[in-house]
């Protein structure tokens, strides 16, 4: 199906509108959120991890691979509307998920941390540095939706390698406890699936053949 015939479709065209909605809504309630999870004390401890090595600035590789992969993946995804839709709705649950996480476990980043610097969110948002954003690992459960919802292998496979390095290239700056990232495959995986069987439960034609 080409791109004028998914905008053709009445049902498609609400589902991603509502999507979008719910979406920046999401993204407002997740600015809100972190900017009080940053007035709050946390724990800090002693990573088994991290105590092996001294941190190492990586900020512009991580981030070059985390903006590389987000902008590859809307690219190819604008031809594939329906699957846009979905992997916006997993970044929605995932959101939440991530934000009750958060709640329920305040933790202070490690002593040993160099900033991660994010570009675009000093560019756009409130220009506030977080530190305390850490379980889960927002970055590393993004790029795995943005893995488990494309569908060309190719894109598939340097999705899965940009993961993978943004999960290392974390934990050597000490951005992260180990188990920040360990958890985030987990609860991206489990916002993944959870998003296929509430369309599936709400009988949402996906338009795609899901991974």
């Amino acid at each position: 199906m080409n791109l004028k015939e998914q905008l053709t479709k009445r049902n498609f065209r609400i589902e991603f509108a509502l999507t979008f909605v719910i979406l920046i809504t999401t993204l407002f309630a997740l600015t809100r959120f972190l900017n009080s999870v940053e007035k709050r004390e946390g724990v800090i401890f002693s990573d088994p991890i991290l105590v092996l090595f001294n941190p190492v600035d990586l900020t512009w590789l991580t981030f070059t691979f985390i903006y590389a992969s987000i902008f590859t993946s809307i690219f190819v995804l604008m031809k594939d509307l329906p699957r846009m839709a979905f992997v916006f709705q997993c970044y929605v649950v995932m959101v939440w998920i991530r934000m009750i996480a958060m709640y329920l476990v305040p933790l202070d980043p490690p002593e040993t941390m160099i900033a991660l610097n994010d570009p675009f969110v000093e560019i756009f948002g409130t220009g506030q540095l977080l530190t305390r954003d850490l379980f889960f690992s927002g970055h590393t459960a993004t790029l795995l939706l943005l893995f488990l919802v494309m569908k060309k292998k190719l894109y598939r496979k340097l999705l899965l390698l940009s993961t993978m390095a943004v999960a290392v290239t974390v934990l050597l700056q000490h951005v992260h406890y180990t188990i920040d990232v360990y958890a985030a495959v987990f609860f991206g995986y489990g916002a993944y699936r959870i998003t296929k069987k509430l369309r599936m439960k709400f009988g949402i034609n996906p338009g795609f053949n899901y991974c």
